[in-house]
């Protein structure tokens, strides 16, 4: 059953509920409070099931609880509140024999644990007294009303890690809501019950304890002892007469004594957490799959607008639209003027000569044509990627959870990502080293031929990449760059290896692109991944839930008494 149990916390844990759909708000705090109830409670006590048993003395706000503990200790081991709220620690009163069962990773592992007394209200302070018995330990809460919330949230939290609940009223606030609103959990997690009226004058001892009987009856709590502590002086040390908690001291002292009826006691109560946890998982689990529903369709509109830009980028740096403007003015000049273009129709030899004798000396004009592809390439994914983004964060606009995706970044996903220029400068120049080295291998001995030293590297992988921006299917004035830049490129290197090296540096280029848009599109993963709600986390928490269910009720068929 641990075994699950932990798995079924992870599940848990793994399920999230970050969008603000429609119930949500309920959902999310019964599901910290379950992970709470597991991790506080049900987890520890499984793993340490022969660990003494824990009363949580809590209730209403003058209610005299830490009298109430001093008293039955014998001595005085907490201070009662004289103002409210009582802002202080809890303390832990066990038998100096236990202490090793209530280390930081046992019950409560969030509180720090100390030894004197403390106001902080993140730690709990431990005392060893002879009085308490063996196999018992009694802890101090704050006030279940407490105009203090985080005394309100501890109180809540140690009546979960409590094998029984000793539950602490007065005349004055018996039939208070607050109170009853407690009982009522303990009811639905079937946990151990005692209730204690306290601080009720004598004569108004009978009336208000069978009233009190009547309301713990209709509410479930029939079968739950009800003990009363007479209205009395208090002493300087903070207790009472020893009398007045005999009764509850012995019935006490008798559980302590009675390992069986502990572990059934212990099994009862944690039965009854391990069935409300399971219980509520279920809602959970349906919520987080609207969750997982809800962010998919989210995402899908972000696939689909980067598979649209990634599409049209990898098309406009394949077709020769960037073959234009400056590129295309500063491509021209580099190869020389109108005449050489027109020479193209004249002898092939005579064409050779003319287009390596018009590039000869202009390793300035190669590296223009170099700034001028890197500045159209970069000029071109800034537009695709500023559109998509655009596009994309219109679209979640106008669903209704699109602005709880967006506004779960520091990150800016109406317009492209911040990083977004440097790494299309490190692609660029990346492909431009490419082409060197495409150039470099396919030349061969070739690289000493007088054609070769003329272009040199630089200015035959400038002409390479001008074609390979061309695409195969060049139009207008781009048709007449391609071909001058492929007859270049044949002229020093041949025609098998200028098409092997056209066809490398595209899908070299294809492949840089996609990469860039692809951590575009990743932005808008980013949110949602934060979240960390896996497609699966439904079905996982489903799937330990009922695992868990099947051990409980297995071992409820068999009457086992074991620990659930």
């Amino acid at each position: 059953m641990l075994t699950e149990v932990v798995r079924l916390n992870g599940a848990l844990k793994a399920a999230p509920l970050p969008l603000d759909l429609p119930g949500v708000s309920a959902l999310r705090v019964g599901r910290e409070q379950v992970i709470d109830q597991l991790e506080d409670y049900v987890i520890p006590r499984l793993a340490e099931v022969e660990a003494p048993l824990l009363v949580v003395v809590g209730g209403s706000t003058g209610a005299g609880k830490s009298t109430l503990v001093n008293t039955i200790v014998g001595h005085k081991v907490t201070t009662p509140g004289l103002l409210r709220p009582t802002t202080r620690s809890p303390v832990l009163v066990h038998h100096p024999d236990d202490v090793r069962w209530f280390g930081v990773d046992r019950l409560l592992p969030d509180l720090a644990r100390v030894l004197d007394a403390t106001n902080d209200q993140n730690a709990i302070q431990l005392v060893a007294s002879p009085q308490v018995p063996r196999g018992l330990a009694i802890l101090d809460a704050p006030d279940v009303d407490s105009v203090d919330e985080r005394n309100r949230e501890l109180a809540t939290q140690l009546l979960a890690a409590a094998d029984l609940w000793l539950f602490v009223t007065s005349a004055a606030r018996y039939s208070d809501q607050v109170p009853w609103d407690h009982l009522k959990i303990a009811v639905e997690r079937n946990t151990a019950v005692a209730l204690v009226l306290s601080r009720t004058p004598a004569d108004d001892v009978a009336t208000v304890s069978v009233h009190l009987a009547r309301m713990m009856a209709a509410r479930g709590l029939k079968d739950s002892p009800l003990f009363t502590v007479a209205h009395g002086t208090v002493s300087d040390e903070g207790l009472l007469p020893t009398s007045y908690a005999s009764e509850i001291r012995g019935w006490l002292d008798a559980l302590a004594a009675d390992a069986s009826g502990r572990r059934e006691l212990v099994s009862q109560t944690i039965a009854g957490a391990v069935r409300t946890v399971t219980r509520k998982a279920f809602p959970i689990a349906d919520a987080a799959a609207l969750q997982v529903d809800a962010i998919a369709e989210l995402l899908v509109i972000a696939d689909k607008v980067y598979d649209d830009a990634q599409a049209e980028l990898a098309t406009a740096t394949a077709d020769g639209t960037l073959l234009r403007g400056d590129l295309l003015a500063r491509w021209q000049e580099f190869v020389g003027s109108g005449e050489l273009v027109r020479s193209l129709e004249a002898k092939v030899g005579f064409v050779r000569e003319r287009l390596v004798n018009a590039i000869k000396g202009k390793p300035q004009q190669a590296e223009r044509v170099a700034v001028a592809i890197e500045m159209a390439l970069e000029a071109a994914v800034a537009d695709h990627a500023e559109r998509a983004a655009g596009i994309a964060s219109d679209a979640w606009r106008e669903k209704e959870y699109g602005d709880a995706l967006l506004a779960a970044t520091a990150d800016d996903l109406t317009r492209a990502g911040r990083a977004l220029r440097s790494r299309t400068e490190q692609e660029v120049r990346g492909w431009h080293e490419e082409l060197q080295e495409f150039v470099r291998h396919e030349a061969g001995d070739a690289r000493h031929s007088a054609r070769f030293l003329a272009l040199g590297v630089h200015g035959l992988a400038v002409t390479l990449g001008v074609v390979a921006l061309a695409g195969p299917a060049p139009r207008g004035q781009s048709a007449e760059a391609v071909r001058l830049g492929q007859t270049l490129l044949e002229t020093v290197l041949g025609r098998d290896a200028t098409d092997r090296i056209i066809n490398q540096a595209r899908g070299t280029l294809a492949r840089r692109m996609s990469t860039l848009m692809g951590a575009e599109r990743a932005r808008y993963l980013a949110p949602a991944a934060q979240w960390e709600l896996k497609p699966d986390a439904p079905h996982q928490l489903r799937q330990a839930a009922r695992r868990v269910d099947d051990l409980r009720f297995a071992a409820a068929k068999k009457g086992t008494g074991e620990h659930l």
